[in-house]
């Protein structure tokens, strides 16, 4: 079996060394990342009917890692370990960022070191659009709409929260992406103002202004920067999208596509019809945000920076959508594990249909400071594995065999108690042909959950039962990784 992480890919600098400048030919890096975009879902793969034209030539222009996985499939633990360069276990974001966790201290810590402060602390300026999702609300709770229910969601990011962005046009979470709100970088927490427009054209708009920097307004031109892109569609909130796009898909043969993905229910069933009802919805969201994508690429060309920016294609998760009798995402399906991946750098990486890098969410951290040539940089306490190597086609080194799932049952949701318990829920690890999951649950002996991905693509059929000695070495691979990255407490019993 091959070793998790090559020797030659872990690097031992730590941010207390990271006080020089940015290295010379640095790049400067725009990650791109929807909330809740399936893998599958785009034009070129051949799987689903949507309109992406823009993804599918910049998909041709990237490394288009299909095996990426969310290892966490939900918002805030994605978000958490995208940023930290962690799992769960260590950055203490066990489920979603809202009130009922918040006891639990669910939220971004203060004092983790993300890729953004060592990109900061080495020359680097950094702007963030978008949804962040990343703190707990406190009362008395912001007065958004999605605040006033029994749970509350949003919550205003301050200052010292930000991780060295110093640009700041965000909002912790908020689905109205036709009219989403936003606080501004020197915003009071009352101070959010509303986009009046479509959230993905409202934050493009926002991200060619801070790339044009008139004046020196958005950072500083001499450095180079570093810059999120956090959309929210093709979120929950489907029919919020411009009339334009659900034109293209009014006639779309919803039958036809339930049929042909094979793992959807019947229309009589409630998840059956939850898919019929929003399948074209989330299609028109996908290619809205395609065209805003393209926007932001054909600008990058128009002003001769492409080929100096690292630009990254993914999304947080996918999403079940009805499918697999499943409406959202957080399982170990693959409509929520399995997202689209484009890294392009012209010059610097190939392009190439990938199928051999299982990128989990914590390689995110290091692969950025690796493309950024601060490799030297990377925090010790990382659970990442740094691929900028292998995406040059230089030094490939160890590739790892699979990805951990993970899913936490903690205390605070939806028991509202105000303890975690780590020793529950799932853990497991997807391959290129099988997914693996035991579960535990309080008070209930622990279940194995198997599926063949290659024989069963649609995973109807849990094979665990037939299975005994593949369902023990996913186990024991499991639990070496679990070890590694410091979950002690799960018991699979």
């Amino acid at each position: 079996m091959l070793n998790l992480i090559s020797s030659s890919l872990l690097m031992l600098g730590t941010p207390a060394q990271a006080d020089a400048p940015a290295f010379p030919d640095s790049p400067n890096i725009i990650f791109v990342f929807p909330d809740q975009w399936r893998g599958t879902a785009l034009g070129y793969r051949g799987i689903e009917p949507v309109k992406t034209p823009n993804l599918d030539r910049f998909a041709a222009e990237s490394a288009d890692l299909r095996q990426c996985a969310s290892n966490y499939p939900v918002c805030s633990p994605y978000r958490a370990m995208l940023m930290s360069g962690q799992y769960s276990f260590k950055n203490g974001v066990f489920g979603n960022c809202q009130s009922v966790t918040a006891p639990l201290k669910c939220e971004l810590p203060t004092d983790a070191v993300c890729w953004s402060d060592v990109l900061k602390s080495n020359g680097y300026s950094l702007g963030y659009i978008g949804k962040w999702h990343l703190d707990a609300p406190y009362k008395p709770f912001v007065n958004t709409r999605n605040n006033n229910g029994q749970i509350a969601w949003n919550e205003w990011c301050p200052p010292n929260r930000r991780h060295g962005f110093d640009y700041w046009h965000a909002y912790g979470t908020y689905d109205n992406h036709m009219n989403p709100m936003y606080w501004a970088k020197d915003s009071k927490r009352e101070d959010f103002k509303f986009a009046g427009m479509y959230g993905p054209k409202y934050e493009v708009d926002r991200a060619i202004e801070f790339i044009n920097n008139t004046d020196g307004t958005y950072r500083d031109s001499e450095k180079p920067f570093a810059l999120v892109i956090s959309m929210n569609p093709p979120h929950t909130g489907y029919e919020a999208v411009p009339q334009k796009y659900k034109k293209m898909y009014a006639d779309l043969d919803v039958e036809a596509v339930a049929k042909k993905l094979g793992n959807v229910l019947p229309a009589n069933t409630p998840n059956g019809r939850f898919f019929r009802n929003n399948v074209r919805n989330y299609y028109a969201q996908m290619t809205a945000v395609d065209e805003q994508f393209g926007r932001l690429l054909a600008h990058l060309k128009a002003n001769g920076l492409d080929s100096n920016t690292v630009v990254i294609f993914t999304s947080d998760h996918g999403d079940c959508m009805g499918m697999n009798d499943c409406v959202g995402k957080n399982v170990a399906y693959e409509t929520a594990m399995s997202v689209p991946c484009f890294i392009r750098w012209p010059g610097h990486i190939p392009a190439s249909a990938d199928t051999t890098l299982f990128l989990s969410s914590p390689d995110f951290a290091p692969t950025m400071l690796g493309l950024a040539g601060l490799s030297a940089r990377i925090p010790t306490q990382w659970d990442g594995v740094n691929y900028a190597n292998y995406l040059r086609a230089s030094t490939p080194g160890a590739l790892p065999d699979g990805q951990l799932y993970i899913f936490i049952t903690d205390g605070g949701y939806p028991k509202r108690e105000k303890t975690l318990n780590l020793d529950l829920g799932r853990r497991g690890w997807r391959n290129a042909e099988w997914t693996y999951y035991f579960e535990r649950r309080e008070g209930a002996k622990g279940i194995e959950v198997l599926y063949n991905r290659v024989k069963d693509p649609a995973q109807l059929k849990n094979v665990a039962s037939e299975n005994p000695a593949i369902c023990k070495a996913l186990r024991e691979r499991t639990q070496k990784e679990l070890l590694r990255v410091g979950d002690t407490k799960f018991r699979f019993e």
